[in-house]
């Protein structure tokens, strides 16, 4: 789409693409610690006190309300694309709980003197037909006028109270299984420097518009403990948000980290987002590497994910289920990758990447 016949690049508008946008860690928790703590009711299952992925609060003995929200500037330039990214990124908070969604709300913040309706009303169309994909009706939402274009929905989706999967209930022996690869992050770098081509912008659109409704099924199955999705704090961030609110560590096996190739090729000729420096820089004193790990790698593990995969913290006996399960879905990639361990004491660090 053009404007005075020049084309619309969507992430011209935006200083950050998708969920590499994001507060980073270390400044959020700041602020988050001066935000004045509310009415915390019994019936609320899960609030913030864990950084988790959705709200969680018990309606009755057999249903409890997920609610979350996610929104964020264009990661690709395409706006129909850009629509189903955000879209498929919000309801992954939804899955990551164990819940299924019912509906959701559109957020759209626009600059109104900039794009034309043609392109907004794509950015809406790609979100609905997500949606549509979920099972679920955009019942309603909000607009605003804004300097850089924004989408996203307020997920709503329902669990068994008993079935709720948090990030902070892992347990010492489990084993840790991601289901996408990581380097969606890299790619839109790429993307933003011309130097991605038509095969990897496909598998980046592969991934981050693949739903994770496999979190239903995962949350369903006995000895599946924690889970959590894989997003703008990049896998060692999400990870150690597991092991403090789990108080246990993390080991993770290098080799057996699922990476999308192209991915792993830029990040190694130095193509990588600013975001993955910030994410290290706020959390990288309580990760320990070893020794010859090279910079690309480490770049990888904390690379901005964008409608990344689920994290599964399951016993070693429901592995062999949770990767079936995985793979059943149309996760080919996921894999395990790790394990949860007992921090001991005046251990300095919380994950350990080998």
């Amino acid at each position: 789409m053009t404007v005075d016949s020049k084309p619309i690049r969507l992430t011209q508008f935006s200083h950050g693409g998708g969920c590499g946008c994001k507060i980073a860690p270390g400044l959020l928790q700041e602020i988050l610690a001066r935000a004045p703590q509310g009415i915390v009711p019994p019936e609320l299952l899960v609030g913030t006190e864990t950084s988790d992925d959705a709200a969680v609060y018990r309606l009755n003995d057999s249903q409890a309300l997920v609610a979350t929200t996610d929104f964020f500037t264009p990661i690709v330039d395409d706006p129909y694309d850009f629509g189903r990214i955000a879209a498929t990124n919000a309801l992954s908070d939804i899955y990551a709980m164990g819940g299924t969604p019912i509906m959701a709300l559109a957020l759209v913040g626009m600059p109104i003197a900039q794009l034309p309706a043609e392109v907004i009303g794509r950015v809406l169309e790609g979100g609905a037909a997500v949606c549509r994909d979920a099972g679920i009706p955009i019942a309603g939402g909000h607009s605003i006028d804004v300097l850089e274009p924004i989408y996203g929905l307020v997920g709503l989706g329902l669990v068994h109270p008993q079935r709720v999967r948090r990030n902070a209930d892992a347990h010492a022996g489990d084993v840790l299984v991601l289901g996408k690869p990581l380097g969606v992050g890299i790619l839109s770098a790429a993307l933003k420097k011309g130097l991605l081509d038509a095969a990897g912008y496909a598998d980046m659109l592969r991934y981050t518009t693949q739903l994770n409704r496999v979190g239903i099924a995962l949350g369903a199955l006995d000895g599946v403990h924690a889970m959590t999705d894989v997003t703008g704090f990049g896998l060692a961030g999400h990870l150690l948000e597991v092991c403090r609110g789990s108080g246990l560590s993390a080991q993770v096996e290098l080799a057996q980290v699922p990476v999308i190739e192209a991915a792993a090729r830029f990040a190694a000729e130095g193509v990588v987002t600013g975001a993955s420096a910030r994410n290290e820089a706020a959390y990288g004193a309580d990760v320990a590497w070893a020794p010859g790990v090279p910079e690309w790698q480490r770049h990888l593990l904390t690379d901005p994910q964008t409608s990344g995969g689920l994290l599964v913290s399951c016993s070693p006996g429901a592995l062999a289920r949770v990767l079936d399960t995985f793979h059943q879905a149309g996760f080919a990639a996921a894999a395990a990758i790790g394990g949860m361990q007992v921090r001991a004491p005046g251990q300095g660090s919380q994950l350990v990447c080998r």
